[in-house]
Parts: structure tokens; C-alpha cells; sequence
């Protein structure tokens, strides 16, 4: 059985940092990627970054340069480093598992975790 695990989130002041993980277990990542959306009240789901396992990387624009994702192939773990935080990117965060390439719409992801609320106070 694949579970996704989220952890990380928090509330921070504009201008400050989180790193969120997520911990993967049931399968392994070899052929995976990964990525981790996020969705604020009242909206749809949104891309935010994703990884495969060859280390190759895909950002939404508005993260570019604040956002890092990152993997642990040892610890079967994701991480999303991010900096600069801004108001509007106060949102439930969840990562998400597809078994084939990078890309950025949610209906193609097959495993999801149970997200992480990330507030980011102005």
C-alpha cells in the first residue's frame, strides 16, 4: 500500500522560510516523480514543483528562485525548501506520486498525501 506523509507546515511572516517533507512508503522511487501542489480556499488545485529521480526538476513561474524540491533516495523523502514566502502562498500543500514523467496536472498524479497547511501572515 503507498502512503504519502506530509510534514512541515506552519505559519511564518512574509519574507520568511519552511521546508516541507514528504515521506514515501509502499514504493520506491526509481522510476517516480513527484510533485507537490497546492490548493487555497476557494481555488483549484495548483502545480507548485516537481522531481524525478534522475534529479530532473519542473517549477511553477511565481516559485521560481524562492521554491528548491529535492529528494532523499535513501530516506524514500521529497522535500520542498521554501524562501522569500509571500501571503499568496498560504495554501494546503500535498505531494503526489505518478510512475512516469514530469508534469504538472494533478488528474495524472496517482498517489497523493494528505496535505499540509502552510499560512503566511503579512
Amino acid at each position: 500500500q503507498v502512503q504519502l506523509v506530509e510534514s512541515g507546515g506552519g505559519l511564518v511572516q512574509a519574507g520568511g522560510s519552511l521546508r516541507l517533507s514528504c515521506a514515501a512508503s509502499g514504493y520506491t522511487f526509481s522510476s517516480y516523480a513527484m510533485a507537490w501542489f497546492r490548493q487555497a480556499p476557494g481555488q483549484e488545485r495548483e502545480f507548485v514543483a516537481a522531481i524525478r529521480w534522475s534529479s530532473d526538476t519542473l517549477y511553477r513561474d511565481s516559485v521560481k528562485g524562492r521554491f528548491t524540491i529535492s529528494r532523499d533516495i535513501a530516506k524514500n523523502t521529497v522535500y520542498l525548501q521554501m524562501n522569500s514566502l509571500k501571503p499568496e502562498d498560504t495554501a494546503v500543500y500535498s505531494c503526489a506520486g505518478r510512475d512516469g514523467a514530469l508534469v504538472p496536472l494533478p488528474r495524472l498524479y496517482d498517489y497523493w498525501g494528505q496535505g499540509t497547511q502552510v499560512t503566511v501572515s503579512s
